[in-house]
């Protein structure tokens, strides 16, 4: 059987950059950047009142001037005039451009005001140096400089700055389109009444809803146990979705008929089980030059560790993140674990940060693959790697989050 470490590498071989397309400002977050961006102007394009207070000349301070008349008010947004005396001031409020003819802000807190004869202020608390509560402009960044570079998804951190440049749409990765396909004659409609030997489909909804949260399109389909159906029915999803994530069919059973019906047309297998636990029927291949084709087994945790193990980085690559962007955490045992088949063990933990920064694994295995109610008690899925049987506490492994 192949180790999980080369399953992962033939899947992100077969990992292709999805087309760029153009959305609005308001469409982008989440996406993944295609295109570089940079400042318009200076950062901050103005020098830039930090405090409301005072907006004065460093040198008559300096001089030992301490009383100072008001010459007007400037709110933020308005435009700045020159001070008309340097013995005087403006009334300033925070956010305006600083006017020409001073240099530094004194804040209200550091001031005394009066308004006989007229207003005028009187630092008790006077600053080291000019420039005081001004942000320079340019300080930050000048005109020119490239801010955001491809591939990096956008948080609202990025478009904050892609607005203040006015980029008002941005060129980012085509969203993923994949057919998320459950197969078996035991599955029924999530809202019907299943009889005793039935259950209701599950591992659609939870691939598409992980999906979803991957910033994908996906349109669920199910497929009964027979070979005619799947070979007619497989080939329109091949040519419609960029990937297909079948789940179930794919073991030794008498009715796992989706290996040989991908075979016939025309996905190259491109291997079929994987030495781990649980997920290890999981089969993969690929139209020549066209869609790749996740077969996961159908026990719903098999499918949850598969989805996350491979699916989810080969869905990044496709858009253009980084390889170190698919790479997992790592996470610390907080107890011994025991597994003694020489397998990959993908072991359901609660995580959780303790006071000295460390993340810790707490196991929370399942009752088995079939056991989907147990991951309601975990985060994450701690990967213990083949050649060992004990795990000690303290430990540290690979840990593939699905929550948060």
């Amino acid at each position: 059987m192949l180790s999980v470490e080369d399953a992962a590498r033939r899947v992100l071989a077969t990992a292709h950059l999805l087309p760029t397309e153009t959305v609005p400002l308001a469409q982008a977050v989440g996406r993944v950047l295609r295109q570089a961006v940079a400042a318009d102007r200076d950062f901050p394009p103005y020098d830039r009142v930090t405090m409301d207070g005072i907006a004065l000349s460093f040198a008559s301070l300096a001089a030992g001037q301490t009383t100072f008349p008001i010459e007007r008010t400037q709110l933020a947004g308005a435009a700045p005039t020159p001070l008309a005396t340097s013995q005087a001031a403006i009334e300033i409020m925070t956010g305006a451009a600083l006017p020409p003819g001073t240099d530094t802000i004194i804040r209200y807190e550091d001031l005394d005001f009066s308004d006989t004869p007229s207003r005028q202020a009187t630092v008790r608390v006077a600053p080291p140096r000019a420039g005081h509560n001004v942000h320079a402009q340019g300080s930050d960044q000048r005109a020119g400089t490239q801010l955001l570079v491809p591939g990096h998804v956008l948080s609202p951190a990025e478009i904050a700055v892609a607005a203040t440049v006015g980029a008002a749409t941005l060129a980012v990765a085509r969203r993923p389109r994949l057919a998320v396909v459950s197969t078996g004659d035991e599955i029924v409609d999530i809202d019907a009444t299943p009889l005793p030997h039935q259950i209701r489909r599950s591992n659609g909804p939870m691939l598409s809803a992980a999906l979803a949260l991957a910033g994908c399109d996906s349109q669920e389909f199910h497929l009964p146990d027979d070979l005619a159906s799947l070979k007619k029915e497989l080939p329109a999803l091949l040519a419609d979705f960029d990937a297909v994530l079948l789940s179930g069919g794919v073991s030794k059973g008498q009715a796992d008929f989706l290996p040989q019906a991908l075979r016939e047309v025309g996905v190259t297998e491109i291997f079929h089980r994987v030495a781990q636990r649980p997920g290890q029927p999981f089969w993969f291949g690929q139209v020549p030059g066209g869609a790749v084709v996740f077969a996961l087994p159908g026990n719903p945790v098999a499918t949850f560790a598969n989805y996350y193990r491979y699916v989810q980085p080969w869905l990044r690559q496709c858009q253009g993140l980084p390889a170190e962007a698919s790479q997992p955490a790592f996470a610390e045992l907080a107890g011994p674990v025991e597994f003694k088949p020489a397998l990959t063990y993908f072991l359901a933990v609660r995580l959780e940060n303790d006071p000295s920064g460390r993340l810790l694994a707490h196991p929370a295995p399942t009752a088995g693959s079939g056991d989907l109610a147990g991951l309601l008690a975990a985060d994450g899925l701690l990967e213990l790697t083949a050649g060992q049987t004990q795990f000690a506490a303290g430990s540290a492994w690979p840990v593939w989050w699905f929550r948060g």
